[in-house]
């Protein structure tokens, strides 16, 4: 089998290949740049971000890479309006969202030349995104890592969505190896978005207790929680998990970051994130995909293409 192009709206990518936005600081400018240079669309996270910061990553990618460049960020979060507006400004390629649902978006990506791409878990959101000037959209299983809309697996959503529209459509959630690309793909996606493989990259910028996690994962050690954004999240079991379950996380009755627009309160997802990047797990929150055990090395992003490209051409 051969990878073909994947078209989103005036863009067109050599590999139909997205490389997953995660926050906090988990996609950042090298890794999006190194995804982007091999014909493929890499994203950096803006969650988590503050818009002098998400400045800074757009132009370092910028200067990285001439490919294709977007950003993922998360509708829940307090900031999304000044971030859009940071990645209008600075000629972003496409803004992916998810984590809530944003009609205006669509006018901002319209007017400005920005193709649009949500993420959404159902037939109503996906033709509602469609009616609204979507340029593709991105269909999340519940295998994905991260806060998930949904709890059917990627491949039942796929049927029923991809009859539903005409715009391209993105499968998202457990696509770990170029079998799981090519299963996709046959069920009529124009392509595939992927997170976890990414994370287990030389250009990932986490702190090597983060990736370390990833590597010993089994197949038993993704559990879902209760994330305050008002979504359950898939995380990878660690000490933060323990004491989570055990009531044992306090955060005090003030918030410090002020990060969502609605927030549960029971944990600080984004101290627990950032914490997680900084190689802390006794406080940090590693999110992580439902197939993460069959990752087993950090290879260069480069490579790593290399190896899908190469095990699509086998099947």
């Amino acid at each position: 089998m051969k990878l073909k192009n994947l078209r989103i709206g005036n863009l067109i990518a050599r590999l139909p290949i997205i490389q997953g936005g995660m926050a906090v600081k988990v996609s950042t400018a090298p890794l999006a740049a190194a995804v982007a240079n091999e014909g493929c669309i890499g994203l950096i996270a803006g969650s988590g971000m503050g818009p002098l910061e998400l400045k800074e990553e757009i132009r370092k990618a910028r200067e990285l890479s001439d490919g294709i460049l977007g950003v993922n960020i998360m509708v829940a979060i307090s900031e999304f309006k000044e971030l859009v507006k940071i990645a209008v400004q600075e000629g972003i390629d496409l803004i992916v969202a998810g984590a809530g649902f944003s009609r205006d978006l669509f006018t901002i990506g319209r007017e400005n030349n920005i193709e649009i791409v949500p993420i959404v878990s159902s037939v109503k959101l996906a033709k509602i995104s469609e009616k609204l000037g979507a340029s593709a959209i991105v269909v999340e299983g519940k295998e994905a890592g991260g806060h998930l809309g949904t709890d059917q697996p990627l491949k039942t959503l796929l049927e029923d969505i991809v009859e539903a529209v005409k715009i391209p459509v993105i499968g998202a959630g457990g696509i770990v190896e170029g079998q799981d690309i090519a299963e996709v793909i046959n069920l009529g996606a124009a392509g595939v978005q992927m997170g976890s493989r990414f994370v287990l990259s030389e250009e990932c910028e986490v702190d090597y207790e983060f990736k370390k996690l990833y590597l010993e994962a089994k197949a038993d050690s993704t559990v879902l929680i209760d994330s305050p954004v008002g979504l359950p999240g898939r995380a990878l079991k660690n000490a933060f998990i323990e004491n989570l379950n055990s009531e044992q996380v306090f955060t005090g009755k003030k918030c410090n970051y002020l990060c969502l627009k609605k927030c549960s309160r029971r944990f600080c997802i984004f101290k627990a994130l950032r914490e997680a990047r900084l190689g802390n797990m006794e406080d940090g929150l590693v999110f992580a995909g439902e197939k993460v055990h069959l990752l087993n090395d950090i290879l260069p992003v480069k490579q790593i293409i290399k190896n899908l490209v190469d095990q699509v051409s086998d099947l």
